[in-house]
């Protein structure tokens, strides 16, 4: 089942992503995300019109999650959206994801925007073939745009029309 996301998902939240963040270099970000960090992205994204958004397991647990907001500041940006998407290690190739982004990016044509992007690390080939499939095309790469684990990395950035 997939719904909006809620306070009370936060410590889950924060227990599904925090090992990407710190064990990966899906992310630049090397930084936890504290449950509360989580409770307050939440509620800037729905305040804003955007969608955060969760998967849930059979059994009730989350399985992953996606969001989006605007990808860069300013009204000129106000039709162009950067998501993610993060996947418990178990709930990957099952079309979770698929079925997520298909949330995200129908909450986010509803709402007006008319373009998302995708900011994949040059490490992730999973994550950049994931959204290839999914009908997104690499727009740019970013030499040496991160740094994470004592070493740079690219930043291929995709897009799709909304």
């Amino acid at each position: 089942m997939i719904r909006p996301a809620t306070f009370a998902d936060a410590a889950a939240l924060a227990d599904l992503w925090n090992p990407w963040i710190t064990g990966t270099a899906i992310t630049f970000n090397s930084v936890p995300k504290s449950p509360e960090d989580i409770a307050a992205m939440i509620e800037a994204r729905q305040a804003a019109g955007h969608a955060f958004l969760v998967a849930e397991d059979r059994e009730g647990g989350l399985a992953g999650f996606a969001s989006y907001a605007q990808f860069r500041g300013g009204a000129g940006y106000a039709r162009c959206m950067e998501h993610s998407v993060i996947l418990a290690p178990g709930a990957r190739g099952h079309g979770l994801g698929r079925a997520l982004m298909q949330a995200v990016e129908a909450h986010a044509r509803a709402a007006g925007a008319h373009l998302m992007v995708a900011a994949v690390s040059g490490e992730n080939p999973d994550g950049r073939a994931f959204h290839e499939r999914l009908g997104y095309r690499l727009v740019g790469t970013v030499p040496g745009a991160g740094w994470k684990f004592g070493r740079s990395m690219d930043l291929w950035l995709l897009s799709k029309a909304l």
